[in-house]
């Protein structure tokens, strides 16, 4: 009996020690992987960035760009209408611009032909002699002045039998502008320029058989000033 129950036991512990493994652990389950959505709609239009400054910057169009500014014209002057019965030549007499280089008491004198010039005052209120026929050609009184950095001046001299006058010629980017006469004779020392806006030549022409006329008269005799 003890040898059946000593059995039993010995054939327990060898089936328990046979028994099948235990089952391995499975591997911890990994999250799945999300594929991209695919977008249901179009990438949204990305704006090109404004400078500020350049648009608020007008483009000028090609005419405003090739477009030459025209000089602003002086108004013409107001001249006198012609003197019935004129002699042929009347005097224009004035103070002399150069006081200091003139004796006291003297004024200059020109001589012009009335219906060619006409006695009157220039556009900034000196008197001044205004062409008839050639309009803006002005002969007034000026002294030395400065001039602008675009103005080249070409320098000569008149000489008469009485007056000795220095010329100057004065050119803006090649083309003539006006032309000074300054000189005396021995006297007064005074200045005349020669203005135009056309026919140069003919306004330089005409003025010149006005200036060199130019002598000293005592102011007492001098032609009052209209």
């Amino acid at each position: 009996m003890f040898r059946h129950i000593l059995f039993i036991l010995i054939l327990s512990l060898i089936l328990t020690s046979c028994g099948g493994a235990a089952p391995a652990e499975e591997p911890a389950a990994t999250a799945p992987v999300e594929e991209p959505a695919t977008p249901s709609e179009e990438p949204a239009t990305i704006e090109p960035t404004v400078d500020p400054f350049e648009a608020s910057t007008p483009t000028a169009s090609p005419t405003e760009i090739l477009s030459t500014p025209t000089a602003t014209l002086l108004p013409p002057l107001d001249l006198p209408a012609l003197l019935p019965n004129a002699p042929a030549l009347l005097p224009w007499d004035g103070q002399p611009t150069y006081l200091g280089d003139s004796q006291p008491g003297f004024d200059f004198r020109v001589m012009y032909d009335p219906d060619v010039w006409a006695l009157t005052d220039d556009q900034f209120g000196y008197p001044a002699i205004g062409h008839r026929e050639i309009p803006s050609c002005v002969i007034s009184v000026t002294s030395g002045r400065g001039l602008p950095a675009n103005i080249s001046v070409e320098q000569d001299v008149l000489y008469t039998d009485t007056v000795t006058l220095y010329v100057g010629t004065a050119f803006e980017n090649g083309v003539k502008k006006f032309v000074t006469y300054t000189g005396g004779d021995g006297i007064i020392v005074t200045g005349f320029m020669v203005s135009f806006e056309e026919q140069a030549d003919a306004c330089l022409a005409d003025a010149e058989t006005v200036v060199t006329t130019l002598r000293s008269v005592p102011a007492s005799l001098a032609t009052p000033e209209q």
